[in-house]
């Protein structure tokens, strides 16, 4: 299809994608200064208002140019705010690769419940879509990026997987997200996105995880005892093991697969365990784990956390049916399960693989209607509830 020989001027009534301009070197150069941006793209370093201007005095016009990338730059409010692009890989086939970047001070920013970079890339999917003869568009970023995995996901993209070590930057290599979007797909979330909102207990508070839990989830995840139980843990568990534990479970409630929260002190904050619900099959059933510190074995505190949860799958999640699975030696583990209404179904042999090896395991479960009706119990029993 033959295109426009400068980008034509694209809007939606609030955001406008254009050529790019030698006035907007000034903001391009702005946007490369904020170190997120430096650190999930490829920009040369160290970055400079010389540099700002070769890309949008130079690149950009030359690589509409040539066909190698359809850029537009991002304007609101009468400023350049970001640059979008599709980069084409086989215009045979219809495939492309979309890249973009915007200035921070855009960046959470919306306008009638949209942001102005989803406007955006709304823009160009469209254009790219309907005008250029795009029917497959690839998105991919380093694994981390959780705005521009967000972004995607807003705009319908679906992410495929993790490929390791694909991407480059300035000469290391980086495990990527790899996503696609179709000319004939929604251009709607594929998935739920899960979050992990803060559940408040006597002794105990739930909350999403962060970056300063990583040394507590080291010493808990390398205790000798947890180790025994959850035989898959990486050996050895360093702070490395950790961050990709949180990336993992970002994945997972990005996916809608589950939800993680740190187990907390309501006092200092400190982490004392990991509380999850995952293998979510919507409005059916859910699988609930958990793990503690050392420090906190023996209080209660995983048993009220996980009442704390199945409140939660039964309520929010609107699940039918809790599942859990525990070694039948791991007599504690089965405690816990069992304080929360939960009771044991069926055996399978070698079913848990711990440390020393394959071991059978107790599979136990409680449905929404038996786990509500021990609540009404304890309630009434003057007991406390979940």
């Amino acid at each position: 299809m033959d295109l426009p020989p400068t980008p034509p001027t694209l809007t939606d009534g609030h955001v406008t994608l254009r050529a790019h301009s030698p006035d907007d070197a000034q903001g391009s150069y702005e946007a490369t200064l904020d170190p997120d941006y430096q650190r999930w793209t490829s920009v040369p370093l160290p970055v400079s208002l010389e540099g700002a201007r070769h890309f949008v005095g130079t690149l950009m016009p030359g690589a509409w140019a040539d066909g190698s990338s359809w850029g537009f730059a991002v304007e609101h409010d009468g400023s350049y705010v970001g640059s979008v692009e599709l980069r084409p890989d086989d215009r045979e086939a219809g495939v492309a690769e979309v890249a973009f970047g915007s200035h921070p001070r855009v960046r959470g920013l919306r306008i009638e419940g949209r942001s102005v970079m989803e406007r955006a890339l709304r823009l160009l999917l469209t254009w790219g879509f309907d005008e250029a003869g795009v029917r497959t568009v690839m998105w991919r970023a380093h694994r981390g990026n959780w705005a521009s995995r967000r972004l995607a996901w807003k705009v319908g993209f679906r992410v495929e997987g993790t490929v390791r070590r694909w991407t480059t930057q300035r000469g290391e290599r980086h495990d990527a997200w790899i996503g696609t979007l179709l000319h004939d797909d929604s251009r709607q979330p594929p998935t739920t996105w899960l979050t992990a909102p803060p559940l408040q207990g006597e002794q105990v508070v739930l909350r999403p995880f962060t970056d300063a839990d990583v040394p507590r989830i080291v010493e808990a995840c390398d205790d000798e005892r947890t180790r025994h139980w959850l035989g898959r843990l990486p050996e050895p568990y360093d702070e490395d093991a950790a961050r990709d534990y949180l990336l993992h479970v970002g994945e997972q409630q990005a996916d809608g697969r589950g939800v993680w929260w740190a187990v907390t002190d309501p006092a200092t904050d400190e982490l004392l365990g990991s509380m999850a619900l995952f293998g979510v099959d919507p409005g059916r059933e859910a699988e609930v784990g958990y793990w503690a510190h050392p420090a906190a074995r023996g209080r209660g505190v995983t048993t009220e956390a996980t009442g704390l949860a199945l409140r939660f799958a039964f309520g929010m999640l609107g699940v039918q049916r809790v599942v859990a699975f525990a070694a039948v030696d791991n007599a504690a583990s089965r405690r816990v399960l069992e304080a929360n209404g939960l009771t044991q179904y069926a055996t399978e042999r070698l079913g848990a693989r711990i440390r020393t090896g394959p071991a059978d395991q107790a599979c136990l479960d409680v449905l929404a209607e038996e786990w509500l009706a021990g609540q009404v119990a304890r309630m009434r029993a003057g007991g406390p509830q979940a």
